[in-house]
C-alpha cells in the first residue's frame, strides 16, 4: 500500500483509485506567497497532481470531481503540513490565507465537509505545534540522563492524552464529518485501545462508516478482531430460520460461541460433533451458541442444521463469504469461533474439539 507523505499530523492513509467525473475549481490568495510554489495531491501517491508558481498571491487548480468523498492536499512551498479538502457537490472552493497562518484560511467559501477539516486543523494547530517543541527538546536528551528521559516520557504521555480526547470530542461533535474518520484513522488509532477505538468509530454517522475512509477503518478493526482477547464483540444483527432478526447482544449475561460455519464446509461438519457435545454439556449452565453460516442455499443450511443436530440459535444473510457479520469480523477461513463472556468481551478464539470443553470447564463452575 502507498501512503499521503504529507497528513495533518503525524498519522499516514491507507488509499485507493480515483474515480471521476465533473469539475471543481480551486482558488487561493495568499498573502505573502508571491512566486512560492503550491502543489496538489491526492491520496493516491506521494506525487504531485499539479503544481504552480503564485502569482500576485493567488493560484489555481482544476481537478476533476471524484465520485465520492476524497481528501486532497494543498502543500505551500517547504511547509510540510498542508491544507485539507474535500470536493463536494459544490463547483469551487475559495480561501484566502497568509504564508504564516497557512495551512489556516482567514476566509474560507467551500462545503460542509472542507469545513469541518479546516475546523480540525485549526484545533490541532497548538497540538502540532507542542509536537515540535517535543521533538526539539527530545533531541537535546543526553542519552545518559535517566530522569531527563523519565521526564519526557511524562510529557509525551500527557500530550498522547491531550490528542486522544481534542480528537474524540471533535468526533463527538462532528459524526457526520470525513474529518472525523480521518482524525480517527491518523491521529488517534495508536492512541486509542481497541475497544475505545472501536466505539468512536461506531458512533460516527453511517454516511461516514460506509465512506471509502469508514472501510479503512473497518478493515483496522477487522484485524483487531482478528487477534485480540479482552476487547468487546461488536453487536450485530442477522435472521435466524425463519427470517426472525437475532441480535449477539440479547444473549449478553451469558457465556456465548459465536460458531462461523457453512453445510459446504467439510472441516466445519467434522468438528459439528464436538460443539454439539460442548452444548449439551453446558447448556442449562449460562452457556448457548450462536451460529453463523456463510450458506448462500437455504435449504442446504437447514438441512445441515437438521442433519448434525445444531439445537442453538443460527443466523444467516444467505451471502456466502459476503456475509456480512462474518467480513465484520475478518473472518476468512472457516470453522471459526469465538467466546463471548456475559460481559460481551471476546475471551478465547478457535477453540477446538476437547479444548473447547476444556475452556467452559474452566469457566462455568
Amino acid at each position: 500500500m502507498k501512503h499521503l507523505k504529507h497528513t495533518f499530523l503525524v498519522g499516514i492513509l491507507t488509499i485507493l483509485g480515483l474515480a471521476a467525473n465533473a469539475q471543481f475549481n480551486i482558488h487561493g490568495t495568499i498573502t505573502g506567497a508571491d512566486g512560492k510554489m503550491i502543489y496538489l495531491f491526492d491520496d493516491e501517491d506521494n506525487y504531485a497532481d499539479d503544481s504552480v508558481f503564485i502569482k500576485n498571491n493567488q493560484f489555481n487548480f482544476t481537478i476533476k470531481k471524484p465520485n465520492k468523498e476524497r481528501v486532497y492536499a494543498l502543500i505551500l512551498g517547504e511547509n510540510q503540513y498542508p491544507m485539507l479538502l474535500i470536493p463536494g457537490s459544490d463547483p469551487a472552493l475559495t480561501f484566502t490565507a497568509t504564508e504564516a497562518e497557512f495551512p489556516i484560511a482567514q476566509s474560507l467559501t467551500t462545503n460542509e465537509q472542507t469545513q469541518a477539516m479546516q475546523t480540525y486543523q485549526k484545533l490541532f494547530r497548538p497540538l502540532v505545534n507542542r509536537a515540535l517543541n517535543l521533538n526539539i527538546e527530545a533531541a537535546r536528551i543526553d542519552s545518559a540522563d535517566e530522569s531527563g528521559k523519565e521526564a519526557f516520557r511524562e510529557k509525551a504521555r500527557v500530550f498522547s492524552q491531550d490528542v486522544a480526547s481534542t480528537g474524540k470530542a471533535f468526533i463527538k461533535q462532528h459524526p457526520k464529518a470525513i474529518a472525523s474518520v480521518w482524525m480517527l484513522l491518523n491521529e488517534l488509532r495508536n492512541r486509542l485501545e481497541p475497544d475505545d477505538f472501536m466505539a468512536t468509530f461506531y458512533s460516527l454517522d453511517k454516511s461516514v462508516q460506509d465512506s471509502r475512509y469508514g472501510q479503512m477503518a473497518k478493515n483496522y478493526i477487522a484485524q483487531l478482531q482478528g487477534n485480540a482477547l479482552n476487547v468487546t464483540a461488536p453487536d450485530f444483527t442477522q435472521d435466524d430460520v425463519k427470517g426472525k432478526p437475532v441480535k449477539l447482544s440479547q444473549f449478553r449475561g451469558k457465556y456465548v460461541l459465536v460458531d462461523f460455519w457453512a453445510s459446504w464446509c467439510g472441516p466445519c461438519r467434522q468438528e459439528n460433533p464436538n460443539v454439539v457435545k460442548a452444548y449439551e454439556k453446558y447448556k442449562n449452565k449460562n452457556f448457548t451458541i450462536l451460529g453463523v453460516s456463510l450458506d448462500q442455499d437455504k435449504n442446504r443450511w437447514i438441512g445441515a442444521i437438521r442433519q448434525d443436530g445444531l439445537n442453538w440459535t443460527q443466523v444467516s444473510d444467505l451471502q456466502g463469504w459476503n456475509n456480512e457479520v462474518a467480513r465484520q469480523y475478518g473472518i476468512n477461513s472457516i470453522p471459526a469461533n469465538f467466546l463471548v463472556s456475559p460481559d460481551g468481551k471476546i475471551i478465547a478464539r478457535n477453540l477446538r474439539g476437547a479444548q473447547l470443553e476444556k475452556a467452559l470447564e474452566s469457566l462455568i463452575k
